[in-house]
């Protein structure tokens, strides 16, 4: 299955080198290497409704920057491989726009959108507790907000960027 395409939420370059010093620290105690540019997913799906491409362009917009909040590590997937994410909360104003963007994503999975950073893709599931014990280990304590400040529409397979709120990087 190709990867899918994302509507996703960036931080801005300070922040994005804190998670990949963050990544790197990781990767010295010997988890899986973290290749991921760090991002908060909108939404994502095999083939995007232009509609809700479209819906980003006009709301993003007014709600970016905006602000997150760490506030708790999860963890996706059921199989051996899983995801480890520090979960975020965000003002309603973002939360909404998140999630009038995703219903109009024919693929879309979640009633409610959970904003999450993903720090570790495809993790064994064996290792997890480790990794988040590492994961804590690592990150500065001062860490715990991080910015939206940019907006994109990223479909992988063909390597397009489609610029929708904030600096066009």
């Amino acid at each position: 299955m190709a990867s899918p395409q994302n509507i996703l939420l960036y931080l801005p370059p300070d922040q994005e080198r804190q998670v990949n010093e963050i990544f790197d620290a990781l990767e010295a105690r010997g988890f899986p290497r973290q290749r991921q540019t760090p991002h908060i997913s909108i939404t994502f799906s095999q083939s995007m409704a232009p509609a809700a491409v479209e819906h980003a362009a006009q709301t993003l917009p007014g709600v970016i920057p905006a602000e997150f909040q760490r506030v708790g590590t999860v963890v996706f997937g059921t199989r051996g491989k899983q995801t480890v994410a520090w979960l975020l909360e965000t003002g309603q104003p973002m939360w909404q726009v998140a999630r009038e963007i995703s219903a109009l994503n024919p693929d879309h999975h979640r009633v409610e959108w959970i904003p999450h950073l993903t720090m570790g893709s495809r993790i064994p599931r064996e290792m997890v507790p480790e990794y988040i014990a590492s994961l804590d280990e690592v990150t500065p304590r001062r860490f715990k907000h991080v910015c939206a400040h940019r907006a994109g529409f990223w479909m992988p397979t063909t390597r397009q960027y489609r610029a929708l709120a904030g600096p066009h990087e």
